[in-house]
């Protein structure tokens, strides 16, 4: 497949796992809106939540259940705490796992948390048609998902390949 030799922006989502954060204080989520928006996507709708599975799972399936988000953004959650429950919450809902995307971002991280990126669970993978990012909460975290892996993988010029480009053939059976 060819890529496209202009931008075609998204629409995305952005969702902030967080017991402590607020709409005021949510670098990671700032951080995020503004890097997709730069970047040229669209901000179809941004939320804070609790670290709670169902009520990640909610805002989730009603953004992949909406035809016109093509991805989401998911800050927090991933790590090893006891309210950590991002991936319990999300796995589930994906009908296809990325594996390359965790691996990706912990080998790329590891130039700047060093042994310490082994305790990352992100991950990202695909629901009904929907690219799902799941990142850790650090702003620093998120900067390094966006700037390494996924900027590039959400514009439809990258080559030789990139997620944008497999838009059209998602919904093939």
């Amino acid at each position: 497949m060819k890529p496209a030799s202009e931008f075609v922006p998204l629409t995305l989502c952005v969702l902030t796992v967080s017991d402590t954060r607020t709409a005021a204080d949510d670098a990671s989520g700032d951080y995020l809106v503004e890097a997709l928006v730069a970047s040229g996507h669209r901000l179809h709708e941004r939320r804070l939540v609790k670290d709670d599975i169902y009520r990640m799972r909610a805002i989730v399936s009603q953004w992949i259940a909406e035809d016109q988000v093509h991805g989401i953004l998911v800050s927090g959650g991933t790590g090893f705490t006891g309210r950590d429950s991002t991936p319990e919450a999300i796995e589930p809902l994906l009908d296809k796992l990325m594996p390359g995307f965790g691996e990706m971002f912990r080998a790329v991280s590891i130039d700047e948390i060093g042994t310490s990126s082994l305790q990352s669970r992100a991950f990202a993978g695909l629901a009904n048609q929907t690219f799902i990012f799941c990142l850790p909460g650090s702003t620093s975290a998120c900067r390094t998902a966006w700037q390494k892996i996924i900027h590039s993988q959400l514009d439809a010029r990258t080559r030789p390949c990139n997620l944008a480009g497999l838009r059209p053939r998602l919904g093939e059976r």
